[in-house]
């Protein structure tokens, strides 16, 4: 019986998770109110922009269902959506807040859903 092997997009995209787990990322963002908060649209792009720093990949396809809070513990899933529509969840944790600036980190999950039939 043959075992299946794993489309090479999902293997580049769970290499690429694996070496945001083993570097660590972390980001930080500042805004302008009293009580910081990141939109999903802005939390998205950094997110993005961060894990292709992190991995020497392109820019990946990003998405948060929700703003960010900036108080600390705070936390949010994203989303990572490959190229051949596999995804791959992705962890956000506010670790500070220093007047409106939001500190966070980012972790991916260590496996990838297979695309949608």
């Amino acid at each position: 019986m043959a075992i299946p092997r794993p489309s090479p997009a999902i293997r580049r995209l769970s290499v690429a998770a694996a070496g945001v787990l083993l570097v660590g990322c972390s980001g930080s963002v500042s805004v302008g109110n009293s009580e910081p908060e990141l939109s999903s649209d802005k939390l998205a792009t950094t997110v993005a922009e961060k894990l292709a720093a992190t991995t020497n990949q392109p820019k990946p396809d990003v998405t948060c269902p929700e703003d960010l809070v900036g108080k600390v513990g705070t936390t949010t899933r994203c989303t990572l959506t490959a190229g051949d529509g596999s995804t791959l969840g992705v962890t956000v944790t506010v670790t500070s807040v220093e007047d409106e600036k939001i500190n966070f980190d980012i972790e991916a999950d260590e496996t990838a859903s297979p695309a949608a039939s």
